[in-house]
């Protein structure tokens, strides 16, 4: 059995340590080099795609763990078993030219996997967001086993979906009724495609956008860990 990629911060580990550990026991007391890992996470988990979407996530928590679930949430078996709720971040594709570069979507909707499935507290995490200055809208968000480009952007927004991913419709199949939340940052959309020279400068003002995101995400978690409304 491969090993889990699993980030912690905070008291005893490094702001950039990672632990690899077997899935199964992520989250049952296992036995690390640091110490026994605790039975269950109290808070929530943040899933990420790819390292570079965590590496660029992890710079602004400061007490919540960062799964990499792989392209396409591959790695999906790496999710605990046990904790407050399950949040993808990390990057989407606009699918309407009221979204730009940089832009934050935080998504009321998951489409794409089986039936919709609706976001937790998503004022409460875009007043945040927004509070921290940044770019933020809501709406649904569609998770796509492909890039969408061209037409297909139109059409997907003509269905009312603002944003698309490859991640967080998974995500959200494997959360068994737990809470879910999932935030993106804009890197391409209409006239503006992912194959394109300005890919590059719009990628990486979308991951220093990404890096801003965490302060917000834990405010938000204290309010979902104290029962707030």
């Amino acid at each position: 059995m491969r090993g889990a990629s699993v980030v912690l911060h905070g008291e005893g580990a490094s702001s950039a340590r990672e632990l690899e550990l077997r899935p199964a026991a992520c989250f049952a007391g296992a036995v690390t080099s640091t110490g026994v890992y605790p039975p269950a996470i109290v808070g929530p988990v943040v899933c990420a795609g790819l390292r570079m979407e965590a590496r660029a996530v992890r710079r602004g928590l400061a007490a919540t763990p960062v799964v990499v679930v792989g392209y396409r949430a591959r790695r999906a078996d790496r999710l605990p078993a046990a904790c407050a709720a399950l949040v993808t971040m990390g990057f989407g594709g606009a699918l309407d030219a009221r979204l730009r570069p940089g832009d934050v979507l935080v998504a009321d909707e998951i489409r794409g996997g089986g039936d919709p499935v609706r976001c937790h507290a998503v004022p409460l995490l875009a007043g945040e967001l927004i509070r921290d200055g940044l770019s933020v809208q809501v709406g649904p968000l569609v998770t796509t086993d492909h890039v969408v480009g061209g037409a297909e952007r139109a059409v997907w927004a003509e269905q009312g979906a603002r944003v698309a991913d490859m991640e967080s419709g998974v995500v959200a199949e494997c959360a068994d009724g737990r809470p879910v939340a999932a935030v993106r940052v804009v890197v391409d959309g209409p006239g503006r495609p992912l194959l394109h020279p300005g890919t590059f400068a719009r990628g990486l003002m979308a991951r220093r956008v990404l890096a801003r995101t965490g302060p917000a995400l834990e405010r938000w978690a204290a309010f979902l860990i104290s029962g707030a409304p």
